[in-house]
């Protein structure tokens, strides 16, 4: 097997792998339309299903695309031409929620709220009863990467489906990193991406649908590539994808789904978490505050405020660690400065112990502590 260098990524995706991913891509060239490739497809979407233990009554389409694709595959799918949906937004990826349903003259009601700020339930709930007769689904991101907050899970899928509303998650970055259970969570559709949390390579999304749900859509002619029944048939019909697949891509997320299973669920759950916190004692120890509040956080991403130094440049610190083998991400809330640690992919807390090794010796070297 081929040892390949090794990047410690703290940015929020795509993630740091392990070099069995990365040397699963390395195959005999192979037709997607072969049956070889179908069960390997197939085995794949089951797989997914068992990690979001759905698989009494849910199902899963995989397609070609970013994470965004899979949003906006869901978002136009299955949202009635006559009806709307109310979008909690939060932070960016709320609003880009709302941008796709611009694109497509989809009617949205929007919860906004200043990003890293948590949900209040009982808002939410009035608006959802002021605009019931309207409204088909209440949408939302599960843990709003941009800030780091986790938004309630099974408090607003419970809240929509107490007034006959379905409803859309966007758990990019929670998927395999936490616990989620779509029955228990009583979610209807779960959108996900193979680069974050699960730990392969980009370039595949996929929607976990609750299988009734899904199959009362097919009346919805609104788009053609992303359309989740239209792709969801053909792969049962034909243990295929509709369109040409990423086809390397999807031999390492097969790889990484058994790594998930072999790591074992709440193994990786714990190893997350236990990075976070080894990172959150001592960046506070540093001196640095965090956006959003411990009570709301995801323990996956964090974003920190900026120091008030005059030596600060994050560019110049983004440099300093990047030739040391750490990548992170920078991040702006309206008029806050931010930067962001993301604690998950195959990294571990010896990871974390250097980066902050390295990160601390930039802080004193620069004098901004």
């Amino acid at each position: 097997m081929k040892t390949v260098k090794r990047n410690i990524l703290l940015n929020p995706g795509p993630a740091t792998t392990t070099d069995t991913v990365k040397n699963a891509m390395v195959v005999p060239d192979i037709c997607p339309r072969e049956l070889e490739f179908g069960e390997l497809t197939l085995s794949v979407r089951d797989d997914l299903i068992k990690v979001a233990r759905g698989e009494k009554n849910h199902t899963c389409v995989l397609l070609t695309s970013s994470g965004t694709g899979g949003v906006e595959a869901c978002l136009t799918s299955v949202i009635p031409m006559d009806k709307k949906v109310l979008i909690v937004n939060n932070g960016a990826y709320g609003e880009r929620m709302q941008a796709i349903c611009d694109a497509y003259g989809i009617a949205h009601v929007d919860y906004n709220i200043p990003a890293g700020k948590p949900v209040d339930l009982a808002e939410l709930e009035k608006m959802i009863q002021a605009h019931q007769k309207d409204l088909s689904h209440v949408a939302f991101i599960h843990h709003e990467t941009t800030v780091g907050i986790l938004n309630p899970l099974k408090e607003i899928c419970s809240l929509a489906h107490k007034y006959k509303l379905e409803n859309i998650v966007d758990a990019m970055s929670s998927f395999a990193g936490m616990d989620i259970d779509v029955e228990r969570d009583e979610v209807d559709y779960l959108v996900s991406s193979s680069n974050k949390c699960i730990q392969g390579m980009a370039g595949i999304s996929f929607v976990i649908a609750r299988l009734e749900n899904l199959k009362k859509t097919s009346s919805i002619k609104r788009n053609f590539y992303f359309n989740l029944m239209a792709n969801y048939e053909y792969l049962n019909k034909n243990k295929q994808f509709l369109f040409t697949p990423p086809v390397q891509t999807l031999y390492a997320l097969r790889q990484a789904v058994t790594e998930y299973f072999q790591e074992g669920a709440e193994n990786r759950f714990a190893r997350y978490a236990s990075m976070y916190e080894v990172m959150k004692k001592r960046v506070k120890e540093l001196g640095f505050e965090f956006l959003v509040e411990e009570k709301h956080h995801a323990k996956l991403l964090t974003a920190i405020l900026d120091p008030k130094s005059p030596n600060y440049s994050f560019n110049e610190m983004h440099d300093y660690l990047f030739e040391r083998g750490f990548t992170i991400y920078p991040g702006k809330v309206g008029s806050i400065n931010t930067f962001r640690l993301s604690n998950i992919g195959a990294i571990y807390p010896a990871d974390i112990e250097a980066f902050l090794k390295v990160f601390e010796e930039y802080l004193r070297l620069k004098k901004i502590i």
